[in-house]
């Protein structure tokens, strides 16, 4: 229940009781995937966190920036990227990821390749859009996922 404060107790229930119903019930849903969690991935979950979160600010920073200094370049575009991942939450995970980051959008993903709006293009070639953009994600998501 959301009680309008954020405390450390609160969020330490919250994950606490989160563990304890998906301990009894994970096995009625044994297509879910949940035997895959291990406490390998678990950690890479945990590095990721830090990794897109710190992309998100360093993101916001720029955009803002574009915002109130009208004189920086903005060339938008659609740039194709291709991805590593193999599964359909990994690709999911990778777009959601790119799409939450200001400046960049996912619009499309087709078979191993996402098509991303890209407030700035910095580079219409495939390798290099792809070292740009989905890499500082995927290969925290690649581990997590795979």
């Amino acid at each position: 229940m959301w009680t309008g404060t954020l405390r450390l107790d609160e969020l330490l229930t919250g994950v606490f009781l989160s563990m304890v119903v998906s301990a009894f019930t994970f096995k009625f849903f044994p297509g879910a995937g949940l035997h895959l969690i291990t406490p390998k991935r678990i950690g890479y979950l945990l590095v990721y966190i830090p990794v897109f979160l710190w992309e998100m600010v360093k993101a916001n920073i720029d955009v803002a920036r574009r915002v109130l200094m009208p004189s920086l370049p903005i060339r938008p575009g659609i740039v194709k990227v291709k991805t590593n991942l193999k599964t359909e939450i990994g690709k999911l995970l990778l777009s959601n990821s790119i799409t939450l980051t200001p400046g960049t959008f996912t619009v499309d993903v087709k078979g191993n390749h996402l098509y991303i709006h890209w407030i700035e293009v910095e580079s219409m070639e495939e390798k290099e859009a792809t070292k740009l953009i989905p890499w500082r994600f995927e290969r925290w998501l690649k581990e997590f996922i795979q």
